[in-house]
């Protein structure tokens, strides 16, 4: 589509225009939409003013100095509170009456589906649509309650006197008070009377009405500014602080308008994510449970790390909670619920858990105990005696830092050079050249593996050890119960275990600030101690890089919105000339948005920036890989991810994926496969990482992208043999740059198309042959199996009553499907009726009792064909009294010839073997009763390749027989009655496939039969009466074709031994089938080796073939920016679940080949993208 579709369609924009004034003044709806009664806004109107009324009563009683500032408060909190409760009550009243008695309205289809029908200024209509209700009474007075505390508080914070007192300018009094009472109007509103929709959305439905407290609360927020600054005395910050507060305080409808304000759920979840990584050195969790324990375990470490009185113990304890803290503890959990299980639970529990991956074990233990116990001797070792001298160049925290400084610079150019790119501007020349194949690359990369051990050394065990010697020897924990060094010590001892590179570059940072800056009077080196300094130089680290990538994001948007012709609209030119001129601004809005740690949202992922409101980083509220787009596609990702979980954990280990943090995104792409990967929890030896897979189906934007990322990566991987030292990337300023291939063990997709062999006249002529051929093996292979089965089972019968496979198959089929279908075709064993018949009757009970008996003695039991239309009885014992009703739809055969009434019955001669063991290999008898001629017996005699079935017999073993004759294979073959019992067996199967005539087969004949769609036949009919025949006939058949083809390709067959070869291949390596079968996906999840599946194309007339092979391939990785990520992220949540904007065709789904804004979408958590897998929380050891 061209680059001028619609933002919003026309509806859309109507139901927008309606919600956003809505949304801007707390929930009155003055427009819409139609025509009311002018009684419904000034209605609206009055509820709107109440709150201002009321607390207006309790301001002019206060300043007639009638009664004191809290009794104003209290006396307007109570009218409210009691205003409140009788419009609540006014609802339910209004509800009850309709229920009572409810009016028949005629719906008009051509009107809104939101328009009423109001009778009455009062009526139950109009109270209902302004004041919907509260869905849980403990809300109606909840809400109530709160709106009355509002409005008292609110009064005693905009009182005339007290904003006089603050900034004694009446001017600037009247403004607050006037737009004060505005913005608790409003919050009231959204409170009591009916909820606004907010621009701020986190989750998609407000199960508990929580939406309706955020306003409320974010005016609380400030009262309680005021509040102690009104009961605090002498503190100049928060008299200050509440000056400004009060000019913020009247821009609050702005900032719910523009929503720069989160929801409550999302402020509180992102609060404790800051608190926990920033304040106490700790890392954001994958669920909500786990920040929840994880933060409240944290702030109790740091608070137990006041009262400890020794500065020994200070030190072991940070160091040792440190260290446990950042550990993988729920997986630690975990393994040792299930240890204990296996120890006290029934063998029924240790059967469970051997089946379960446990990654921790005592090789785990022992490695974790041994590091802690090493960290906590050295950490008081240091600090006990050489832990008490101030900082300078030639103190022992001096000789900490300049190695610290070493291991940083040393672990940076280690990590750089195993990438494609340096800084992701220039080809690394150290990295391999043309990667194509998983050897070249495995041969050309062994020195990057070896520089990637180093490091992971360096990194687990060097660079830990070092910081806790520069931390042990600080001076500042000389200073006990203080608590800035209880916060700042506590939060980088745990730091260096659970974030070493970023705590490595903070501390590295301070210390090259102590040694030029040794002047004590400095605010520096004054009022801060290390743990101080180090958190708010870890802060001040993250924030300037957030700035500076969404400064990159912003700036890409600006350029392709102009450079990228399908990116350009007429609006364009007017909003880059708007962003030129306004760049102080837009900057201002991006430093705000790191500030806060929010994303950049850009409208419509136009170049028209606001800031988004702060939100975990995972962006999304439900738990992870919770739900996806299960399809036919997702079984390929199942496949591959435990496989590449694995290849990123060593990459992740060594480097070559650059800085991960929580919430770093990054793409993996091989063939037409796209996998995204989320990381969301970091640690000592593991991160935690949640991977995604999006559709194979690809639209024409999905494409679009899809090209443009595989352009990027052929320039970093694959055109490099021409390239020079140091060349720089083309594709800079994308949000994708590559990092590395990983060698994954999945499957390769091939397609051919098959013009030239399945419709050559040769191969078609010869089909029939080798489908003979296949087939023979096949029973063969099928009864061998059967004897060693019923050999196993201790149920041989070596007398020659009956064969085994006929006895044990005949009987499962027999229980399995209706008689009709376990009957033979013909007209030889059509009952026989006559006119005075009744043929509505249901076939008698012994009837049914002498068809089995006859099946049992080898005779051809009579077929009972249905009326057509009738329905047909399944069960196998009628009792002899039927009523009338049961007496319907009884068997009858119309339109065929007579039969002599004194026609015997044919019964098929007992088959007398003239080897006994010949029963081993003996087919079902009920295989051999399809309606063939004669003359096509005698045919199938001359055409049965007696050599193939004497071969065939000579590789059989027969080890599972404990006692059998040295000469047990020359007498199964010169066993002639064996032979014709196969002969039958195969000649039905032809006939069921391939009818009665020699003619040779059409390509449209044999894609039919490969798919089991071959059109109705008498011998099609039969052969599915025996499912089980059917099934190996179809295998075979399919067995067959894939033959064709391969020695069309490889060329032909020499002799048996190597027909067999290619069989016993098929069988064991192979799937040969259809990708839409049950079994195909089972395949793929087993990892067969290989899968054949046969296609037809009806617009291009041609049929192809599809291979996958299962084996290691190089699958290419690149990290995106995930400033951008979240930044489109936060547009698709405003857009759909705000703005309702849900068109397919919407202009921000379409394709960006920059932003790659259609995968993105994709990648987002259901409902809002479309994924077709998600996994679990994946947890990778990096040691």
């Amino acid at each position: 589509m061209g680059p001028d579709v619609p933002l919003l369609n026309d509806y859309k924009q109507e139901f927008f225009l309606k919600r956003f004034p809505q949304t801007v003044l707390g929930g009155p709806r003055f427009k819409l939409g139609y025509c009311a009664p002018l009684y419904i806004y000034v209605n609206q109107i009055i509820l709107f003013l109440v709150p201002w009324v009321l607390g207006g009563v309790g301001t002019l009683l206060f300043q007639l100095g009638i009664m004191k500032d809290y009794c104003t408060a209290a006396l307007s909190g109570g009218l409210m509170f009691v205003t409140a409760l009788a419009l609540q009550m006014a609802n339910l009243y209004a509800k009850q009456k309709t229920v009572t008695v409810e009016r028949m309205q005629i719906q008009n289809t051509l009107t809104d589906e939101d328009e009423f029908e109001f009778s009455s200024c009062l009526g139950s209509e109009t109270v209902k649509f302004i004041i919907p209700g509260k869905k849980y009474i403990i809300n109606t007075v909840f809400h109530s309650l709160l709106a009355g505390v509002l409005c008292g508080l609110g009064t005693w914070y905009l009182l005339p006197n007290r904003i006089t007192l603050l900034y004694s300018n009446i001017g600037g009094t009247v403004m607050i008070f006037v737009f004060g009472w505005v913005t608790i109007c409003i919050g009231a509103y959204s409170l009591i009377i009916n909820t606004a929709t907010e621009t701020a959305t986190f989750q998609a439905l407000d199960t508990y009405e929580i939406t309706a407290l955020m306003r409320p609360f974010y005016i609380f927020v400030f009262i309680a500014v005021d509040l102690a600054h009104r009961f605090a005395v002498n503190t100049p910050i928060l008299e200050q602080t509440n000056q400004i507060l009060h000019i913020v305080f009247i821009f609050l409808p702005f900032l719910w308008a523009m929503g720069i304000l989160p929801p409550l759920d999302a402020l509180f979840l992102w609060g404790m994510e800051q608190l926990l990584e920033f304040g106490l050195g700790g890392s954001p969790m994958s669920s909500n449970p786990k920040l929840l324990v994880m933060f409240l375990i944290s702030a109790g470490t740091a608070i137990a790390s006041y009262f400890i009185p020794s500065t020994l113990g200070v030190i072991l304890f940070m160091t040792g909670f440190g260290f446990i803290l950042s550990l993988n503890l729920s997986e630690i959990g975990f393994a040792f619920k299930h240890t204990m299980i296996g120890h006290l639970a029934s063998s029924k529990s240790k059967t469970m858990q051997r089946g379960l991956r446990i990654q921790f074990g005592w090789r785990e233990f022992v490695f974790y105990l041994t590091v802690l116990a090493f960290a906590l001797i050295e950490a008081s070792l240091l600090h006990q005696f050489a832990g008490f001298s101030s900082f300078s160049k030639a103190s022992p925290q001096a000789i900490a830092s300049y190695v610290l400084i070493v291991l940083l610079i040393t672990m940076w150019i280690l990590r750089e050079i195993q990438r494609v790119y340096l800084f992701g501007v220039f080809r690394n020349p150290f990295y391999p050249k043309d990667v194509r194949t998983v050897t070249v690359f495995m041969e050309k990369q062994r020195r990057l593996m070896k520089v990637g051990v180093v490091r992971r050394i360096l990194l687990t065990l060097v660079s830990p050890f070092a910081m806790i010697a520069f931390l042990s020897l600080d001076h500042s924990l000389q200073n006990l119960h203080s608590v800035s060094v209880c916060i700042g010590f506590t939060r980088i001892f745990r730091m260096v275990w659970q974030n070493t590179e970023n705590a490595l570059l903070d501390i590295v940072v301070v210390s090259v600030a102590q040694m030029l800056v040794f002047n004590p009077d400095l605010w520096w080196n004054r009022s801060l101690d290390t743990g101080i300094r180090l958190l708010l130089v870890g802060i001040l680290r993250d924030r300037l890089l957030q700035f500076v990538s969404k400064l990159q994001f912003a700036v890409a948007i600006l350029l392709t919105s102009w450079t990228e012709k399908k990116q350009r609209r007429k609006s364009t030119a007017t909003l880059i000339t708007l962003n030129i001129v306004f760049f102080p601004i837009l900057l201002t809005f991006i430093a705000i948005s790191a500030l806060l740690s929010s994303p950049l949202l850009p409208l419509f992922t136009l170049p028209v920036f606001l800031i988004g409101f702060p939100r975990p980083i995972r962006s999304w509220p439900g738990p992870v890989g919770a739900a996806a787009g299960v399809c036919s596609d997702t079984v390929y990702y199942q496949q591959m991810v435990p496989s590449l979980a694995v290849a990123l954990q060593s990459a992740l280990a060594a480097g070559s994926l650059g800085l991960f943090l929580p919430g770093s995104h990054y793409l993996c792409r091989f063939q037409d496969r796209l996998m995204w990967m989320l990381v969301l929890e970091k640690g000592f030896t593991y991160c935690g990482v949640n991977i995604k897979g999006l559709e194979l189906q690809e639209t024409s934007c999905h494409a679009a992208e899809a090209h443009r990322v595989d352009e990027i990566f052929e320039m970093a991987f694959e055109h490099q043999e021409h390239t020079k030292i140091l060349s720089p990337n083309h594709h800079f300023g994308h949000i994708l740059t590559p990092c590395t291939v990983l060698p994954v063990r999945l499957y390769s997709d091939a397609r051919n198309v098959l013009s030239g062999i399945i419709d050559c006249h040769e191969n078609l002529k010869h089909l029939k042959d080798d489908f003979i051929k296949v087939l023979v093996w096949m029973l063969v292979q099928y009864c061998y199996k059967k004897s060693k089965t019923w050999e196993s089972s201790g149920n041989a019968n070596k007398s020659k009553k009956g064969s085994f496979p006929d006895n044990q198959h005949s009987g499962s089929v027999e229980r399995s499907r209706p008689l009709r279908e376990e009957d033979s075709f013909s007209v030889d064993t059509i009952e026989d009726w006559t006119d005075d018949s009744v043929i509505f009757h249901l076939e008698p009970s012994g009837r049914m009792k002498d068809r089995k008996e006859l099946g049992q003695l080898g005779i051809t039991p009579k077929v009972h064909l249905s009326i057509p239309g009738s329905v047909e009885t399944q069960s196998q014992d009628v009792p002899p009294e039927m009523s009338p009703e049961d007496k319907l739809y009884r068997a009858v055969v119309l339109g065929l010839p007579a039969v002599d009434k004194g026609k015997q019955q044919e019964v098929l001669p007992q088959v007398e073997f003239s080897c006994s063991y010949s029963e081993l290999l003996s087919i079902p008898e009920e295989w051999r009763t399809a309606p063939v001629p004669s003359s096509k017996v005698n045919e199938m005699r001359r055409r049965f390749p007696e050599e193939w079935y004497h071969f065939i017999l000579s590789q059989l073993d027969f080890f599972h027989l404990k006692e059998k004759p040295s000469n047990l294979l020359e007498d199964l073959m010169k066993d002639k009655a064996l032979k014709d019992l196969y002969i039958h067996g195969v000649l039905s199967c032809c006939f069921g496939l391939f009818g009665l005539d020699n003619t040779v087969p059409a390509p449209s004949h044999v894609f039919r039969a490969y798919t089991g769609g071959i059109p109705w036949s008498v011998g099609l009919d039969w052969l599915t009466g025996k499912p089980e025949l059917f099934q190996l006939a179809l295998k075979a058949f399919r067995y067959t074709f894939k033959l064709m083809v391969d020695k069309a390709s490889l060329g032909p067959v020499e002799n048996f031994k190597e027909l067999v070869n290619y069989l016993e291949e098929y069988e064991n390596d192979w799937y040969i089938g259809l990708v839409s079968d049950l079994e195909w996906q089972q395949a793929v999840l087993q990892e067969k080796p290989y899968l054949f599946s046969l296609g037809h194309d009806p617009n291009m007339g041609i049929y192809t073939g599809r291979v996958l092979t299962l084996q290691e391939l190089l699958v290419q990785v690149g990290k995106l920016n995930d400033e951008a990520v979240r930044g489109q992220w936060a547009n698709l949540s405003w857009e759909l679940l705000y703005a309702t904007n849900d068109d397919e065709e919407r202009y921000s789904i379409q394709a960006h080949p920059v932003l790659l804004r259609n995968l993105t979408v994709q990648a987002a958590d259901p409902p809002l993208g479309y994924p077709v897998y998600s996994s679990e929380l994946l947890h990778l050891p990096l040691f």
